[in-house]
């Protein structure tokens, strides 16, 4: 190999752009392993409105960082930063090679450039003052806050998950400083391929409409119950994902599916500009490929391996 680091695959894209399965393929062609970098694949029991591999998809091969907490705990950066490195070294170990697949940016920046996270100790009684704040005026309203404090870490982080713009917040009150600027880099480990996949945006949307469609058909109403009946506060940071809230909004009758399904649309679109925030197409550093061009994608990984 002319390379001294030892190599990762890197898949990124849009949500049901079709990065799973793709994925799937590639490391069935090439004996490889996956390391999941989607933060709503973490959570134990949350599978029908994650659009989670199936058990089939997963016998496949080898998944890591999938189903990894419950609902109610909470994976950090650098802790999810840190398991996914011992993932890695362990498929290093077996000699596979690993491929880090998914949506979530900063879950990937973190692993692929080696970020160390901002050093702010917790200031509980800034943070309970920010969270009574989001309780009083809307996490659209603190949100503001942060975009016109750093609009491009606000640019990077999605409205609804209030935490992260919280944890901004209150590290740019504490230091004075940007949270953007206090992200520092290192020298990625890893002789990085970096592939990305797009499709016309009207057919992403297509295929986000038709995800929406089967999470009802498959169940989802009845997950999110189980959930709740679990004792699963809809408030929790992992029920900000994709569809959850609207779906809770249906199992208390305050929405109908009909409604719920225009909200996901909408609010889906929404995180799909976001995630182009992540990855651009005019990045050097990433190969973008449609997904339906499987041997041309296995072509240029072995072109450089």
């Amino acid at each position: 190999m002319p390379f001294d680091k030892r190599p990762l695959i890197l898949i990124v894209g849009p949500t049901a752009v079709g990065k799973t399965e793709l994925a799937i393929k590639l490391a069935e062609t090439f004996n490889g392993e996956i390391v999941s970098a989607d933060s709503r694949l973490f959570y134990r029991g949350m599978d029908v409105g994650t659009a989670k591999p199936s058990k089939a998809d997963l016998a496949r091969v080898p998944h890591h960082l999938i189903d990894i907490v419950k609902p109610d705990e909470t994976l950090s950066l650098a802790v999810f930063q840190q398991q996914a490195g011992v993932s890695l070294e362990s498929i290093y170990k077996r000699n596979k090679l690993p491929f880090l697949v998914g949506g979530t940016g900063q879950y990937v920046r973190a692993v692929t450039e080696g970020w160390t996270p901002p050093e702010v100790t917790p200031n509980l009684q800034l943070r309970n003052a920010l969270e009574k704040l989001n309780e009083d005026r809307g996490k659209e309203w603190l949100y503001a806050k942060l975009k016109f404090l750093d609009a491009e870490a606000a640019e990077k982080i999605d409205l609804r998950n209030y935490r992260r713009t919280i944890r901004a917040l209150e590290v740019i009150f504490t230091t004075g400083r940007k949270f953007s600027a206090q992200r520092s880099k290192g020298e990625t480990p890893y002789h990085l391929i970096s592939i990305g996949l797009t499709r016309p945006r009207e057919e992403l949307y297509q295929r986000v409409d038709e995800r929406i469609e089967a999470m009802f058909a498959n169940g989802f109403v009845d997950e999110v119950k189980g959930l709740l009946a679990n004792g699963y506060s809809p408030a929790l940071p992992s029920m900000s994902a994709l569809g959850y809230r609207e779906c809770v909004s249906v199992v208390k009758g305050q929405m109908s599916i009909d409604q719920a399904k225009v909200e996901m649309r909408r609010v889906t679109r929404i995180f799909v500009r976001r995630q182009a925030n992540w990855f651009k197409a005019s990045d050097e550093t990433i190969k973008w490929f449609h997904p339906n061009q499987e041997k041309e994608i296995a072509e240029f990984i072995r072109n450089s391996l």
